[in-house]
């Protein structure tokens, strides 16, 4: 069975660990926890990874947010992996920073990596795990928020929740979405 797990950011160093980058950073502590490493590749930095018996073909697109769907859609194609098995990794300002939430499918929520995704993809249904970054911030400020970089207070959390996530993909594909979600979905995440 092929997986292909895509996480959600903006290349460069300006962006780099911020909130809006966090699907990267938890792809890249899937590649790294099993002994993978990163290609520049077409649309997106790619890592294959075999693990009990299965395929996963990490990325993270290059395409910058709002073209996420191009990168997704051309790996999904290339290595005819099923929408099932695709799991986008994404921040998500409506949870608070103590949640995770596994979806097999639902809206964009104003998002708009996912926004690119349902163009590109057609549909809503696909499973996305969504990391919640909260939204403490003032009136207006949402974009410097959301690019912003985590308070030194939220870093151990945002690490916890980052193994945590890594745990939740190695679940998707062994046990099946509903064992994942059942898993995650109800856990508050404290130190």
């Amino acid at each position: 069975m092929k997986f292909l797990i895509a996480g959600l950011g903006n290349i460069g160093n300006e962006y780099a660990h911020t909130r809006h980058n966090i699907g990267f950073d938890v792809v890249s502590a899937f590649v790294m926890k099993h002994g993978g490493a990163f290609r520049n590749d077409r649309l997106a930095y790619v890592a294959d990874i075999k693990w009990k018996g299965k395929a996963f073909v990490c990325v993270c697109p290059t395409t910058y947010m709002n073209l996420s769907g191009k990168a997704v859609k051309y790996w999904m194609d290339k290595e005819k992996i099923i929408l099932e098995n695709i799991l986008v990794v994404v921040d998500e300002l409506a949870l608070p920073l103590n949640k995770l939430r596994l979806r097999p499918g639902g809206s964009d929520a104003g998002h708009n990596g996912l926004k690119s995704l349902h163009e590109l993809l057609g549909t809503t249904e696909y499973p996305r795990l969504r990391f919640g970054i909260g939204n403490d911030y003032p009136k207006g400020m949402q974009s410097e928020y959301v690019l912003g970089k985590w308070r030194k207070e939220e870093e151990p959390l945002v690490k916890l929740k980052i193994e945590k996530s890594v745990e939740v993909i190695e679940i998707f594909a062994t046990q099946g979405i509903t064992a994942a979600m059942n898993w995650i979905n109800n856990k508050d995440f404290s130190l």
